[in-house]
C-alpha cells in the first residue's frame, strides 16, 4: 500500500509513552504521577459542575485560570496561556519557531519527546550531551538555534540548573529559550522571576505532577506578553475544555494543600535516595517527584523485568546513556519500601 505521508512523517518513529497497565493490583512508579490526591477543592468544583456549561464552548483563552495563576505567580494574565499539558505547549513551541532552517537544540539525555516533535516539524535537533554531573553544556550557547530546550529539573535525571546559569544562556542565545518546568513543583527554585527580564524565555509548567491532575490535561506557558500573544496564534481554537479550565484553577488557588503534599512527596524521595544508596544503587541528588538510579551489580533492564513479575512497574530507557538506568517515581512510603524489599530480593538472586 503506498503511503499518504510526508516523507518525515512515514520515517517517523512516534514518541512511547510509559505503560499503563490496567489491573489495580500494583505499584506503579513508571510515569512520575503524584501519589496524592488532587486537592479537595478539585473535587468540590468538579461535584458541582454544571452540566450547560458542557454545552457550550469553553472561554478560548481559560480566563479564570489565568487569573488565578497570575495571582501566584506575581505576574498579569497576558503573560499567561492555558494548554492542554505541557506537550501541547511544547508543539506548539516546535510550530512557531522551528523549520528546515531553523533548528531546535537541547542537552541529552532528557525528556524523549523533543526528538519526535522535531522530526515532525522537520527541523535539525543539535543534540549537546551532559556531562556525567549533569551540568549545563558550555556549548548549548554555540548552536544558533532557534528553538532552545532546557528540561529543568531535566527528566530522567532530576538534576536542577541554577536561575543564574539559566539567565546566562537565555541572554547569550540568539533564539528563544524555553525552561521546562513540568518537574519544577518538588524544586527548591524555579526559574519564574527571569520572565521580567527576559523576551526570549518561555516557561512551561504542569499540573500533572505537584498539583495530582495528570487525568485532566493541563499545563500553562508563561513569558512576556509578545511572545504569549504569538503562540495564541497558533494554538488550537479551544485547545483546553471548560471543565479542566474550572478544576485546574481550582487546585492552583489551593496552595495550602500544594505545599502540604509536595513537601510529603519530596521528603520521601530523600528517603528513597538514602534506601536506594544503602543498596549500593548510583542515584544523584534529584529535585523532580523521581530518581535516577543505577546499579553495578544488576543489569537495569533484568531488575525491571523481575519488578514487573511483582506487579511493580519502574520506568526502563534503552536509550544512549540511558541503557543501565531506571527512573523510578516517589511513592507513597508505603510503594517505595515495597519495591525497596523487592529489590533487596532482587539483587541477592543476581549476585548468585
Amino acid at each position: 500500500m503506498m503511503s499518504y505521508f510526508r516523507d518525515n512523517i512515514e520515517a517517523l518513529e512516534g514518541y512511547t509513552p510509559g505503560f499503563q497497565p490496567k489491573q489495580s493490583d500494583i505499584i506503579k512508579l513508571n510515569t512520575n504521577e503524584n501519589p496524592f490526591p488532587p486537592s479537595p477543592e478539585v473535587m468540590k468544583v468538579l461535584g458541582a459542575f454544571e452540566a450547560e456549561k458542557l454545552r457550550r464552548y469553553p472561554d478560548p483563552m481559560g480566563e479564570d485560570f489565568r487569573q488565578a495563576a497570575a495571582k501566584v505567580h506575581g505576574m498579569k494574565p497576558e503573560n499567561i496561556m492555558c494548554c492542554n499539558g505541557g506537550d501541547d505547549l511544547l508543539t506548539m513551541a516546535f510550530r512557531a519557531f522551528c523549520d528546515e532552517s531553523r533548528p531546535v537544540a537541547y542537552p541529552v539525555p532528557t525528556y524523549s519527546l523533543y526528538p519526535v516533535l522535531a522530526k515532525m516539524q522537520n527541523c535539525q535537533a543539535i543534540e549537546i550531551p551532559f556531562d556525567d554531573e549533569f551540568n549545563l553544556p558550555v556549548k548549548l550557547t554555540k548552536t544558533d538555534a532557534a528553538l532552545t530546550i532546557v528540561c529543568n529539573p531535566n527528566a530522567p535525571s532530576g538534576s536542577f540548573v541554577s536561575i543564574g546559569e539559566m539567565a546566562s544562556l537565555a541572554d547569550e542565545l540568539p533564539g528563544v529559550l524555553l525552561i521546562d518546568e513540568a518537574y519544577v513543583d518538588f524544586a527548591e527554585d524555579n526559574c519564574t522571576a527571569l520572565i521580567k527580564d527576559f523576551d526570549n524565555i518561555i516557561i512551561l509548567r504542569s499540573l500533572s505532577k505537584g498539583y495530582g491532575l495528570a487525568g485532566l490535561r493541563f499545563g500553562y506557558a508563561m513569558a512576556q506578553p509578545e511572545l504569549i500573544a504569538g503562540l495564541m496564534k497558533i494554538k488550537d481554537s479551544y485547545n483546553v475544555d471548560a471543565l479542566a479550565i474550572a478544576l485546574a484553577a481550582a487546585a492552583i488557588k489551593d496552595r495550602e494543600y500544594f505545599n502540604k503534599t509536595t513537601n510529603e512527596v519530596k521528603k520521601a524521595r530523600d528517603i528513597l535516595v538514602e534506601r536506594l544508596r544503602g543498596l549500593k544503587f548510583k542515584v544523584p541528588a534529584s529535585r523532580a517527584n523521581f530518581v535516577l538510579a543505577e546499579s553495578k551489580s544488576c543489569p537495569a533492564k533484568v531488575i525491571y523485568e523481575k519488578l514487573v513479575q511483582r506487579n511493580i512497574y519502574v520506568r526502563y530507557f534503552n536509550l544512549p546513556g540511558l541503557e543501565n538506568k531506571l527512573r523510578i517515581t516517589v511513592g507513597t512510603i508505603e510503594q517505595n519500601e515495597k519495591l525497596i524489599s523487592a529489590l533487596e530480593e532482587i539483587l541477592r538472586d543476581c549476585m548468585k
